[in-house]
């Protein structure tokens, strides 16, 4: 039998036994802080086990003997076990490829002594005694080590009174043993508080009151949901009513993710005194920078998560359907709701009937209230390739100008779901792309801004992020890089004068021929983004090498680079273009072409035409006159290899991410369609390019 302590964030929440038939546990009672009875999972343990810690143990005790003889005998720095896993050797570990939520393997002494699973918000460790400075354990031992870890106290569930009357479900859990007022977590949340308790005992125990809340309309509160409507007033009122409680320092700070993320800038955004510090983690933004009307588009590809929340309680078995392909061609738009899932939902119906930035969206916009956010310690944290980016670019942009010590952002190669997998869609990162870290940092920056604890976390580098490419972590002391050099880069035709799709040309020097290239967009022929709707995650990178064949995609490509050259920051696409229609969406992606001629995505935007100036005040074009357009695209850090090419493309669809434009007035939400001819201009009276932020 083999014994392994169970440590998650630092904390030994018990002990898991293989002995190859099944496995026992004892597991930490987190009321008492004393160990459960050992016994054997049972199919409900094993639940717990397998969303607590993303560890799937009854397949690890099936698999632990081969591991054994798999990993002590391995040759080379790569493995492909019998179970189709694919493993490489990085430093000391073997860290899991093509695998969310990966199990990492440490070997020594010709035995294998634990294992590492990270997480976006966790990292959970597996290890046999006298080995835990070898696993992700060892930041907690040197930063941790010997704290006083109190029993959790649930105080009670409180139906807290909002300004309108309405009342929301809120829980509150307290370290017992601790007689003075304390320092508060927030959580508030659209998914149900009960799931989240678990992953935040880890503040309680370590001497924090929690308050974990359903949002209004959501699980066990009242009133209506209508997504990020109500969210800074109840925060607020949320936020007031803590700081009234007598376990309470008027101390508070707040975490989450995505939803999660967007409640505390909404918070923030009134301006309230009592919020002190953030872990904001891929937060989502402005209605129409993020979701759901990105660049004044339709964002499709949410869909699935808003089918999710389309109920009173979460119901993430929504999301994943085979049927995405017929249920977003279904038209009307109204009716894709009601066919697709068998009842109306109402915020979606508010999102398809108010076309224009209005007042209703404007009370959803965090950031359009950003000068109210002063005086809280903020970290931030997301990924290149997070479909909530923008949220992120609009969080980074408030704290630029913060003191040094109460920001700091943490970048990497990751999607939505963060720190989680280190293969995406076919694109290899790094063997260092996932951290263990990151819920040391989290408890840091709280310790730090809400205890004075005096950790170093606020006294390093501000900003950590990843090159893509040279798969490496660097530092800055803020974001965007302030040794940036901007450098622009020309479209330019490669063919005739009026080229018709495809064989443009990137330059770093500007041509003085007038040129035009024109593509043929038909809304039921749309060019396609590279997704997986039910997998939720809309800003994936993708091979688009086939895609761009397309003749209603244009593409600029630069020469193959002669040296390595590394951006870092946002591509902003400046062009001049037409249309035959009133209005249409520009779609465009940045890529890194490799010699085999395989066009990876990095980073994408798009803006409806309509929207050029202002989200409120919509300027229709007219036919075949040359408009001026801007579109700041997501961010990224990647290294394009010697050899490599950089290429724009530019198109006005992506089936999947968005519903396709019309080519009318009435935008994305017309049964009416209209086949547009759109023409992109360049040359000396028509400078398009594009600026990119060149590491310096």
């Amino acid at each position: 039998m083999r014994k392994f302590a169970l440590y998650q964030s630092g904390i030994n929440y018990g002990f898991i036994y293989f002995n190859g038939d099944n496995v026992l546990h004892e597991k930490l009672n987190v009321f008492s802080n004393e160990l459960e009875e050992r016994k054997e999972l049972t199919k409900e343990d094993h639940a717990f086990y397998n969303d607590f810690t993303k560890i799937n143990l009854m397949l690890l005790n099936e698999r632990l003997a081969a591991y054994e003889e798999i990993f002590t005998k391995a040759e080379g720095d790569k493995i492909e076990t019998p179970f189709g896993e694919i493993y490489s050797k990085y430093n000391d570990i073997w860290v899991q490829r093509n695998k969310k939520f990966p199990l990492d393997i440490i070997v020594a002494d010709n035995k294998i002594v634990g294992f590492n699973c990270p997480a976006r918000e966790i990292c959970t460790c597996l290890v046999e005694e006298g080995y835990e400075l070898r696993t992700s354990l060892k930041v907690w031992n040197e930063k941790k080590k010997g704290e006083k870890l109190h029993p959790v106290k649930f105080l009670g569930e409180f139906m807290v009174e909002m300004r309108d009357g309405v009342k929301l479900s809120t829980n509150v859990f307290l370290p017992k043993g601790i007689d003075e007022k304390l320092p508060v977590i927030l959580v508030r949340t659209p998914y149900g508080k009960e799931i989240f308790s678990q992953n935040h005992y880890k503040y309680v125990q370590r001497g924090y009151a929690v308050v974990i809340q359903d949002v209004r309309g959501r699980n066990e509160s009242e009133g209506k949901w209508l997504p990020m409507y109500y969210e800074a007033d109840d925060g607020n009122d949320t936020a007031n009513w803590i700081a009234k409680q007598a376990w309470s320092n008027q101390k508070i700070g707040m975490i989450g993710g995505s939803y999660g993320g967007y409640v505390q800038w909404a918070l923030a955004s009134t301006g309230n005194p009592y919020l002190k510090a953030m872990v904001s983690i891929v937060t989502a933004g402005g209605p129409f920078t993020d979701m759901p009307r990105k660049g004044g588009a339709f964002t499709s590809g949410m869909l699935a998560w808003a089918f999710s929340v389309s109920r009173k309680k979460f119901m993430p078995e929504l999301m994943a359907r085979d049927d995405w392909d017929e249920v977003l061609n279904i038209r009307p738009l109204q009716d894709v709701v009601p066919k697709a899932l068998g009842y109306p939902v109402e915020f979606i119906d508010q999102w398809l009937n108010r076309d224009d930035y209005d007042e209703y969206w404007e009370k959803t916009d965090w950031y359009s209230k950003k000068n109210n956010i002063k005086d809280i310690a903020i970290l931030v944290l997301s990924g290149w390739y997070d479909d909530n980016g923008t949220g992120t670019t609009e969080a980074l942009d408030v704290i630029n100008s913060f003191d040094k010590e109460k920001r700091k952002a943490i970048l990497g190669p990751w999607m939505h779901s963060g720190n989680s997998i280190r293969d995406l869609h076919g694109v290899a990162f790094g063997d260092n792309a996932l951290r263990y870290d990151l819920d040391y940092s989290y408890l840091a920056w709280f310790d730090c801004h809400l205890k004075g604890i005096k950790n170093g976390i606020n006294e390093g580098a501000p900003v950590e992020y990843y090159t893509v490419g040279s798969n490496q972590w660097k530092t800055s002391s803020n974001w965007p890089l302030p040794d940036t050099k901007y450098v622009d880069m020309y479209l330019q035709s490669f063919g005739n004068a009026n080229s018709s799709y495809g064989d443009g040309r990137l330059n770093f020097n500007a041509s003085k021929e007038n040129k035009k290239d024109t593509y043929i967009y038909n809304p039921e022929d749309p060019a396609v983004q590279l997704i997986d709707v039910s997998e939720n995650e809309v800003a994936v990178p993708g091979n688009y090498k086939d895609e761009e064949k397309r003749k209603d995609i244009l593409c600029y490509t630069s020469e193959e680079l002669e040296a390595d050259l590394t951006i870092t920051g946002d591509i902003i696409a400046e062009f001049y273009a037409s249309s035959t229609a009133p209005d249409t969406d520009w779609v465009v992606k940045i890529l890194d072409v490799d010699e085999e001629g395989n066009s990876i995505k990095l980073a994408d935007g798009l803006l409806t035409a309509k929207y050029r100036n202002s989200f409120a005040k919509p300027e229709f074009m007219k036919a075949d006159e040359v408009y001026n357009f801007i579109i700041r695209t997501s961010k990224i850090s990647n290294t394009f290899k010697k050899g490599h090419k950089i290429r724009f493309t530019i198109t006005s669809s992506a089936k999947n991410f968005i519903f396709p434009h019309s080519n009318t007035k009435k935008s994305f939400n017309s049964t009416k369609i209209v086949i547009a001819e759109n023409t992109i201009y360049h040359g000396e009276k028509y400078p398009s390019k594009i600026i990119l932020p060149i590491e310096g």
